[in-house]
């Protein structure tokens, strides 16, 4: 079994973006207002998780979203910087849960928890192989 002992609560990970017209609900299809995504929210909240988790990992494993619980409660224009905080709050054999964060300059934007699963690379590929189309 690796060791995941360096996985501890506590260890967080940022990661920013600038809102630009391509991050915005209009353009990313997930609504008809020029406001931050949600679905962009989110891509931001996962890199804050990889910040949080993949250093500490030993090598040959990476981690994987696997379940989001979060909300996206107030509207960012474009021009301006949001940022995500991901912190590790609990780790159960491979499932690692981080508390979850997102401002922009004036409020809180968004929030809740994240899961991820640690996995072998090796492994997972693998078994990855045994999905993929086969030439007929």
């Amino acid at each position: 079994m690796a060791d995941f002992s360096r996985l501890t609560p506590g260890h967080q990970g940022k990661a920013e973006l600038m809102v630009g017209p391509e991050h915005t609900a209009e353009q990313v299809g997930s609504g008809k207002i020029a406001v931050l995504a949600t679905p962009v929210m989110i891509n931001v909240i996962e890199a804050a998780a990889l910040a949080a988790a993949e250093p500490l990992l030993p090598p040959g494993y990476q981690s994987l979203g696997i379940h989001l619980d979060v909300s996206h409660t107030a509207a960012t224009p474009v021009g301006n910087r949001i940022e995500a905080i991901a912190e590790i709050i609990a780790v159960e054999g491979r499932t690692v849960t981080l508390k979850v964060t997102v401002r922009d300059p004036f409020e809180l934007i968004g929030g809740g928890t994240h899961k991820r699963v640690i996995v072998n690379v090796a492994r997972f590929d693998q078994r990855l192989q045994t999905k993929l189309p086969r030439a007929t």
